[in-house]
């Protein structure tokens, strides 16, 4: 037997819609399944939390379940009736009842009015009988990738409102906010009607050492002082993998040195590059003998390196 939707959510039945919708979203952002991976007992209560505002978050719902004509599952007493969302869920794999069979659930999870709006306006339209063939509405969603992982393309799981998972493809090249479109994985249509899209927003994190410019990646490597005096072959890291460079001799912090085609990869199968900004690097711990050294060294004592810098 399902339980009490207003137990489920934690609100009082005189409780608002709007008091409703912000403990459902309060709910669903601590209970979703992205942020709780492997945790069967977070995954059960979303779908509760879900079922429950199927019922309570819809007006309609709400007053024919306080009325008792529907119960806690959304079930007629004693029978169904057309007109809902839920009786054409069966066309995307919902079966009975399901916890997220209704505009509802998608459109708060996922953030889109414009969802909520356009199941109602689909309901109204096929409340006189007649059978409506219509696309099924876009839904949309957040995928938070690292910065490699959006540089080098990856693989990632997403989580449906359903609790159905999908594999989203993510090309190498992937730019902050960029919107990744997977057809036929929104919600069902209606009437025969085709599936909609999965649009996936992207959010990249920051990387400790690299910055993404353009299609070129930019990071800014330290090197001992012996590496700047005498030059040398020094190790590079890169979003594909460490690669070797040469420092010229007498190099200096603020040197600029490219590394071609080691950027980001663009459609047409061609890269950016890397930009690698020498940082001269002494010791930590003092070396007496580096400080004899400079301490006789004249040429070193008549270098100005502020000369210029008059106001």
């Amino acid at each position: 037997m399902s339980e009490d939707p207003y137990e489920v959510l934690g609100v009082k039945r005189e409780a608002t819609q709007e008091e409703i919708r912000r403990a459902y979203r309060r709910l669903a952002r601590k209970l979703h399944p992205d942020l709780n991976p492997g945790d069967r007992s977070a995954e059960e209560r979303f779908k509760k939390v879900s079922a429950a505002y199927d019922i309570l978050g819809d007006a309609e719902k709400r007053a024919r379940f306080d009325r008792g004509e529907i119960d806690a599952s959304g079930a007629e007493r004693p029978q169904p009736q057309p007109g809902y969302y839920r009786d054409f869920a069966g066309a995307g794999g919902f079966e009975g009842a399901h916890p997220y069979a209704s505009d509802a659930g998608f459109a708060d999870l996922f953030e889109s009015d414009e969802l909520l709006a356009e199941l109602f306006g689909r309901r109204r339209a096929g409340a006189g009988g007649a059978r409506v063939r219509m696309r099924g509405a876009d839904l949309h969603g957040r995928l938070s990738l690292t910065f490699l992982e959006a540089v080098n393309g990856t693989t990632k799981r997403l989580t449906l409102p359903d609790g159905s998972t999908v594999d989203v493809t993510v090309p190498p090249g992937t730019r902050d906010g960029q919107v990744l479109r997977l057809r036929g994985k929104g919600a069902p249509g209606l009437g025969g009607g085709p599936a909609g899209d999965l649009l996936v927003e992207v959010e990249v994190g920051e990387h400790r050492h690299f910055t993404r410019r353009g299609d070129d990646i930019h990071l800014d490597l330290p090197i001992s002082l012996a590496e700047a005096v005498l030059g040398g072959r020094v190790e590079v890291p890169t979003p594909g993998g460490p690669v070797m460079m040469t420092v010229p001799k007498g190099a200096n912090t603020g040197t600029v040195l490219r590394l071609r085609g080691r950027g980001v990869r663009r459609p047409d199968g061609t890269q950016g590059d890397a930009y690698v900004t020498l940082r001269v690097v002494l010791p930590e711990k003092p070396d007496p003998e580096l400080e004899a050294f400079v301490a006789r060294w004249a040429a070193g004592k008549a270098h100005n390196p502020r000369a210029g810098m008059e106001a």
